[in-house]
């Protein structure tokens, strides 16, 4: 049967390496899946899990934000960062929750409510996908 190479790559380094049957990415437009000899596209990335299968088993990993590149045999994820559902440290994205939410309830205005937004989406992310 055939696979996609899959790369997950951040300004950090790479992220993961690997061979899949499908991948499923939320892109800007909507949940989107990849198989094998899929036409060309490059998409922007929303802050979300991407599901990586092969067979019966399906890994997990954060993405917040980026874009993906697809060719009939590759996939390429450049995201502005990534984590491994494995690598995720629950406590820390619970505690990066509540921040976001005690921001987002201030009624100040020197509280910046679209970076406040934006925690708490990468929060919620990375504890669906930890979990």
């Amino acid at each position: 049967m055939k696979t996609l190479d899959v790369s997950v790559v951040t300004p950090s380094g790479p992220v993961l390496e690997g061979s899949f049957d499908m991948v499923v990415c939320k892109a800007e437009t909507g949940e989107i899946g990849i198989l094998p000899g899929h036409i060309p596209l490059v998409a922007p990335l929303q802050i979300s899990a991407v599901r990586l299968k092969n067979g019966n088993e399906t890994k997990k990993l954060t993405v917040n934000g980026g874009f993906m590149e697809v060719q009939p045999d590759k996939v390429t994820i450049l995201a502005q960062s990534a984590e491994k559902a494995t690598e995720i440290d629950v406590q820390r994205a619970k505690e990066a929750k509540e921040r976001a939410e005690r921001r987002l309830q201030a009624k100040q205005d020197t509280v910046d409510k679209t970076r406040a937004e934006l925690a708490l989406k990468r929060a919620m992310n990375r504890l669906n996908v930890g979990n």
